[in-house]
């Protein structure tokens, strides 16, 4: 069961500590936990592998949400989150592999000194892309059911101060605190998603027996903090921003130790810097987007076997091009190119040193929007390999949808979605919102 961290927990009393010393703070309404909306959605979902037609989740999400006015300028929201899943073939971690328990969020919104702050467990959102993300890095994400959870279930909230400061009449300051050290939830090794790619995870030679050891994990509150700052503005008809990023990246790096004993895996969390930038422009019908990323410190496997460690250290750059189109009524359409570079690799990876995914995604509504059908197909042009995910879902009534869909993977097993051919699946479930 995941429950709230104390450090955390205690941060953000001390800042609201801070804040009360301030006047809107001060002037708090003692009757404003009186207005407090509640709602709750209740989510069922079953899914089944198409290749064997066995039960692969049937999964009741429960989430509660409350949001409180404690004033004029200031907000309370808290998200709570209960999954429990009769098959546990996802690697819920703890003690109950069927059940899974977190706070989701939990934060105060506030107007003070002419700026807007966010405190607490919150998703940040940078970028635009669908399917893959170049600057959407901040918060880290679950991979239990890989990538094919819509976005705000795939990311993981975390403690964090977040202030927007407006610069003048065109340019829009955020800057991040987030003391947080959670980083991506990997599935178990026995688990339906477990990853078993040769692109992330090292091939032992044959006979050589190998050892994983102890995870390196940051575990100071502030000077393991993650920090950022996004410049960004409306100019000319332009959407542009600045951004930049200092922190750990959210999978260990898998460094290899070789001994006459075989080899030892000791993964280790690695800081870099992410700077990049992104921009978008409307002509009519279509929109132009584009995200661009350089991260100065990347690791990536090696296939020397003479390599000391098995890891290539270097610098990435990373970017998205995108085209929007919904100029057919009910109709829309989006097509991507995400590349990745790696700047020095030395010649010895296991990935191409280029790496380029295409996407696309198309969705339409029928019967006056009450229905969605809706397809996402991503290709790995390197690995030919590639998933596609097709849904549609009913709007039975405001409180009530209803969804079937299916996730199918294609191409080498070696290939990052091809590892997951055998793992096709079909899914239907239904969702009450009161």
């Amino acid at each position: 069961m995941n429950f709230v961290r104390t450090p955390q927990l205690k941060l953000l009393g001390a800042i609201l500590i801070v804040f009360g010393n301030n006047a809107s703070f001060a002037q708090l309404d003692r009757q404003a936990f009186n207005s407090i909306d509640f709602s709750i959605t209740v989510d069922q979902q079953l899914t089944i592998n198409s290749n064997d037609g066995s039960t692969q989740k049937n999964q009741t999400t429960i989430q509660p949400r409350w949001d409180a006015d404690l004033s004029d300028s200031t907000s309370l929201t808290a998200i709570g989150r209960a999954r429990l899943d009769t098959e546990a073939k996802l690697g819920f971690s703890g003690s109950n592999a069927h059940v899974d328990l977190e706070l989701r969020e939990l934060y105060i919104d506030a107007e003070w000194a002419g700026a807007y702050w966010r405190l607490g467990k919150q998703q940040i959102v940078w970028g635009q892309a669908d399917g893959l993300r170049v600057l959407d890095v901040i918060n880290p994400v679950d991979l239990r059911e890989f990538i094919l959870p819509e976005f705000e279930d795939h990311r993981i909230p975390l403690w964090t101060a977040n202030v927007e400061i407006s610069l003048n009449e065109d340019w829009t300051a955020q800057l991040l605190l987030i003391p947080d050290q959670t980083y991506d939830e990997l599935p178990d090794r026995d688990a339906s998603f477990a990853i078993r790619s040769p692109l992330l995870i090292p091939t032992a030679p044959a006979g050589i027996p190998v050892t994983l050891g102890q995870t390196d994990r940051p575990q100071r509150l502030f000077k393991d903090a993650d920090a950022g700052a996004r410049l960004s503005a409306f100019l000319g008809g332009w959407d542009v921003s600045l951004n930049y990023l200092y922190h750990y990246q959210d999978q260990p790096v898998l460094y290899q130790l070789r001994d006459e004993s075989g080899i030892t895996l000791a993964p280790a969390y690695e800081r870099t810097h992410l700077l990049g930038g992104s921009f978008s422009n409307v002509f009519g019908d279509t929109t132009f987007r584009a995200e661009l990323g350089y991260s100065s410190d990347r690791f990536f496997l090696s296939d020397d076997g003479n390599d000391s460690d098995g890891i290539v250290s270097s610098g990435e750059i990373s970017y998205v091009l995108g085209l929007d189109y919904q100029g057919w009524r009910d109709w829309f359409v989006s097509a991507q190119i995400f590349q990745s570079i790696v700047t020095d690799d030395g010649g010895s990876l296991v990935r191409d040193s280029v790496d380029t995914t295409a996407t696309f995604l198309a969705r339409r509504y029928f019967l006056n929007e009450s229905v969605q059908a809706e397809a996402l197909f991503i290709q790995s042009l390197n690995n030919d390999d590639g998933v596609l995910q097709a849904s549609l879902e009913y709007e039975w009534s405001s409180n009530i949808r209803i969804n079937i869909g299916a996730d199918i993977f294609f191409g080498s097993s070696k290939g990052l979605f091809g590892q997951f051919k055998e793992k096709d699946r079909v899914s239907a479930g239904i969702e009450f919102g009161y």
